[in-house]
């Protein structure tokens, strides 16, 4: 429910509907039902997805199964630049990997337009405008909700004693406002979590960890960074947290 002194959402997602939708789990049952969706995304079978076959994708699966709460563009975009390229450069292939992902990206790629989509939600609550921004006074106005979504306790006293610098350190492109990009890559590491949604992302899935450790990996270069450094940098563990993330 939405915190004191804030209107009711006009988004409320139907997370049982979302959940028949995005296949991302890791059981057998689910394994097949990426490949068979992958397969419909990719209509000319060239093993990797764009940007706009996945936006494609997505818009066609919403309308199959009755599910609008998953078309949505500023989730799509984000989940699609969380996922792509995670594995780094191939000397095996030919196309530019950072424009696409594979299958084996695939399955944090639908764990990602879950969580982001829960991410909208909370944005949406506290954007009382509805004009897909934030204010410093809708920011200011938004401790109660925080609170009750987890937030971590020194970002609550932050909020609490200077909301202007927790409010400019979000703002990162210095205009004012808080858009949905930077938003969602502050909560992503404040662990936030809507206490009425059912089947999330559980929060030690390695896809969520691998976007946690990395700051804004959704921009263009950051998923090639990211993975770079998570093979290279941190070594077997961040190897195994990619192979994990994977699970193809």
């Amino acid at each position: 429910m939405p915190g004191q002194g804030f209107a009711a959402s006009a988004i409320r997602v139907d997370w049982d509907a979302v959940e028949r939708c995005l296949p991302f789990r890791k059981d057998p049952e689910s394994r097949k039902a990426r490949e068979r969706l992958f397969k419909i995304f990719d209509p000319n079978g060239n093993k990797i997805l764009s940007l706009a076959e996945t936006d494609k994708g997505i818009q066609d699966l919403a309308q199959r199964e009755r599910c609008d709460d998953i078309n949505n563009t500023p989730v799509i975009n984000r989940a699609f630049h969380a996922a792509r390229c995670m594995g780094g450069d191939d000397p095996e292939t030919t196309h530019d990997e950072d424009s696409y992902i594979e299958f084996r990206e695939f399955r944090c790629f639908l764990a990602y337009i879950r969580h982001y989509l829960e991410l909208f939600q909370m944005f949406d609550e506290i954007d009382d405008s509805n004009d897909r921004r934030v204010s410093f006074d809708e920011f200011r106005r938004c401790v109660p909700l925080l609170e009750e979504w987890g937030c971590k306790p020194e970002t609550l006293a932050a909020m609490k004693s200077n909301p202007a610098a927790v409010f400019a350190e979000i703002d990162t492109d210095r205009g004012g406002m808080i858009l949905f990009d930077e938003f969602a890559d502050w909560a992503v590491h404040q662990a936030l979590d809507l206490a009425d949604d059912a089947g999330d992302v559980d929060t030690c899935d390695p896809a969520l960890l691998h976007i946690k450790q990395n700051k804004n990996i959704a921009n263009r270069q950051a998923p090639k960074i990211a993975a770079r450094d998570m093979r290279n940098g941190v070594g077997a563990a961040g190897r195994n947290i990619l192979k994990a993330a994977y699970n193809m």
